[in-house]
């Protein structure tokens, strides 16, 4: 979900492209990471009204049901086993002169969802020209690897190979804001521990109260992070 729409008192929308299937009005929908479920009431679009939206397609939704959406969550069917993780592999493309090391926080933007982490290990280099593997501690400018990223919030992704739309990001630089990677998710790992792990009750509390009585400033909810 790209942005919530909220021109008048009277429209609630969610707006944002379809990824992959197929979208219809009445459909039951869980909203990921919160597991919040809806229906849908309406797909509006720039045209008009659609009965059902498929991939590659911008929409707009609007649910029976006032749940809280923010920019970067999923949106998908109920009925649907979603799998998430901190965890993946992918291949990485460096685009920054500045060497990229191990354990060095970055921002990963999945569609319009970013979440902090960092390359946690480096598997190997790839040579463009002959393709062969080169065992390396960190990257330079313009070199392709095969890496694994440790995230510090659970994202749904897919495989690359399976679906562009959701197995694709770029790494961004958290003091310059420059993209200085972009990646293709081989693989989903097994989801490890993350730093949520150290909010305290008192935190998480008051997390729960700025969302309940602040929803526009559309705070992340907190708990969702010690998955």
């Amino acid at each position: 979900m790209q942005f919530v729409n909220r021109p008048n008192l009277n429209f609630r929308g969610f707006c944002g492209n379809v990824a992959s299937g197929v979208v219809r009005v009445g459909d039951e929908i869980k909203v990921l990471p919160s597991e919040k479920t809806s229906k849908v009431k309406a797909i509006v679009t720039y045209d008009g009204d659609l009965p059902e939206a498929f991939a590659g397609q911008a929409i707009t939704l609007t649910l029976e049901d006032e749940i809280d959406i923010s920019r970067g969550d999923m949106v998908v069917l109920a009925k649907d086993d979603v799998p998430e993780t901190n965890h993946l592999k992918a291949h990485v493309v460096w685009m920054n002169e500045k060497t990229c090391r191990t354990h060095t926080e970055y921002l990963f933007k999945f569609a319009s969802k970013v979440v902090s982490g960092s390359i946690e290990k480096i598997d190997y280099r790839v040579d463009v020209n002959t393709q062969e593997h080169t065992y390396v501690d960190s990257l330079q400018l313009n070199d392709i690897a095969v890496v694994e990223v440790g995230l510090n919030q659970s994202v749904v992704v897919d495989p690359y190979r399976a679906n562009r739309a959701t197995g694709a990001f770029i790494v961004i630089d958290r003091l310059t804001n420059l993209t200085v990677g972009a990646g293709m998710v081989i693989e989903r790992l097994e989801a490890t521990a993350t730093a949520a792990a150290g909010y305290s009750e008192f935190e998480l509390e008051l997390n729960a109260l700025i969302r309940k009585h602040f929803p526009h400033w559309e705070a992340r909810d907190l708990s969702k992070l010690l998955r």
